[in-house]
């Protein structure tokens, strides 16, 4: 509520606006005196007296005591849930464009609770961009206007910013943020399946970069565990979506509200799509390291489809990166050095593990093809890349490989000093480990790893 200066001036523009006295208004229930005492300012008025105004002047009580025009909010987040269904459905950028838009319209009229969903919808489409220091800005604003809400309520802002450090290299930090939340959700009961789902999947990334790869794998398997727990949306999400309007041309606003509530909820599980496609990544991942590269081409490239669809332009050059790998081993160099195109395309703020990872696996390429001089300088751009995110299970990779290639070609001496780069990579305390790992969720599971 305004202060009661600001609601007096507003009561006596109204009033001259529609031709009445303050007599007139006041009648029956006050009186002219209190009336010119209200819009002076000098009195704050209870709540029944500014019902019983709002009622005399053909306003509502929001409007009154604050400013904003009936059902403003309601369809403010009825305009945030057509913003959610553009990002869920179709670009990015013309989803971002609309959460500018209600953004600015929610500051002007001090709504919070819309304000901190328009920061989410922008850091959303920040990441699938690749801008991460805007993605950062915008989940960091939306943590801090939620900080007194119950963590599933938080749970996207951090795992947003999870992300977007994640993105930028900074792995370690990124793990941390999502095992955090992860232990807060089982330890506090409040683990709710959706942020759980994503909160896992997030993490399958770090985890692999890190060389934690029994985690990832344990992780991929939790959420795909968890995933029939959240419904399929998108046709029920609609039917809300588009009640909620009938409700609002009707003037209920209160279960127009309702229905938004449903309708933003499932266009928020159906963002899991990018989620569940890191899923199948780490499939693909687990099925090429034992060999069964067949199955592991099958998941990469279900999981690229399902981002792909999505207009996720930076994680699908993520997965292409795996499906290279992969395309290397079955002697199909010409296609993996295609798919590696894409990912040198991102500077080394917006993928330097996966820039790295490109420059390794065309380094094997150029390698297997007997052009040692390609190999070498591709392996020499990877460990510049690798070295500025603190992929340590990488970097000692890359300098074994790259070491090897020195010493055959009779450089023994640079040989020796990659080597021992790597070894220090591999022994760099805190480097290659990490804390306990986070709780599991307290859902049983049945056969085939889905929840009993």
């Amino acid at each position: 509520m305004d202060e009661p200066a600001e609601i007096g001036r507003r009561v006596q523009r109204l009033r001259t606006e529609r031709g009445l006295t303050q007599r007139q208004l006041a009648e029956p229930s006050y009186t002219a005196a209190y009336v010119s005492t209200l819009e002076s300012g000098r009195v704050r008025p209870s709540e029944t007296a500014l019902r019983f105004l709002a009622g005399r002047l053909g306003t509502s009580y929001e409007e009154l005591t604050t400013g904003r025009p009936a059902h403003l909010a309601t369809e403010l987040r009825l305009a945030l849930t057509d913003a959610q269904r553009a990002l869920a459905t179709g670009s990015a950028d013309e989803a971002a464009e609309r959460y500018r838009r209600l953004l600015a319209d929610a500051e002007r009229h001090g709504l919070a609770a819309e304000r901190a969903e328009a920061l989410l919808g922008l850091g959303d489409c920040a990441l699938e961009t690749g801008d991460l220091a805007d993605a950062g800005r915008h989940f960091t604003a939306a943590e801090r206007l939620l900080a007194g809400e119950p963590l599933p309520r938080r749970a996207r802002a951090v795992r947003g910013r999870a992300v977007a450090h994640l993105l930028a290299g900074e792995l370690r930090y990124a793990c941390y943020l999502l095992e955090s939340a992860i232990d807060e959700l089982t330890g506090s009961g409040l683990a709710d399946p959706e942020a759980l789902v994503m909160l896992y999947a997030a993490a399958i990334g770090p985890y692999i970069d890190m060389g934690a790869h029994a985690r990832a794998a344990h992780a991929a398997e939790l959420a795909l565990a968890l995933a029939p727990r959240v419904d399929d949306p998108a046709l029920v999400a609609g039917m809300h979506r588009q009640v909620a309007r009938t409700f609002l041309a009707e003037g209920r606003t209160a279960d127009a509200d309702a229905s938004l509530a449903k309708a933003q909820a499932m266009y928020r599980q159906l963002r899991l799509g990018t989620d569940l496609a890191h899923c199948h990544w780490m499939r693909g991942y687990v099925k090429a390291q034992s060999g069964e590269l067949d199955a592991a081409e099958r998941e990469l490239r279900t999981a690229r489809e399902m981002l792909a669809a999505r207009r996720a332009a930076l994680y699908t050059a993520q997965v292409e990166v795996e499906l290279a790998d992969v395309l290397r081993r079955l002697g199909r160099y010409d296609e993996a050095a295609g798919l590696l195109s894409a990912v040198l395309d991102l500077d080394d703020g917006r993928g330097a593990v996966h820039a790295g990872g490109a420059h390794r696996l065309l380094g094997l390429i150029a390698e297997e093809r007997g052009d040692a001089e390609a190999a070498e300088e591709h392996y020499v751009l990877a460990l510049g890349l690798l070295e500025r995110s603190g992929a340590s299970g990488d970097l000692a990779d890359l300098c074994r490989l790259l070491g090897d290639l020195l010493r055959r070609t009779g450089r023994v001496e640079a040989a020796l000093d990659a080597y021992r780069t790597g070894l220090g990579h591999r022994a760099a305390p805190g480097t290659t480990t990490l804390g306990p790992a986070p709780a599991a969720p307290p859902f049983r599971t049945g056969g085939g790893g889905h929840p009993a």
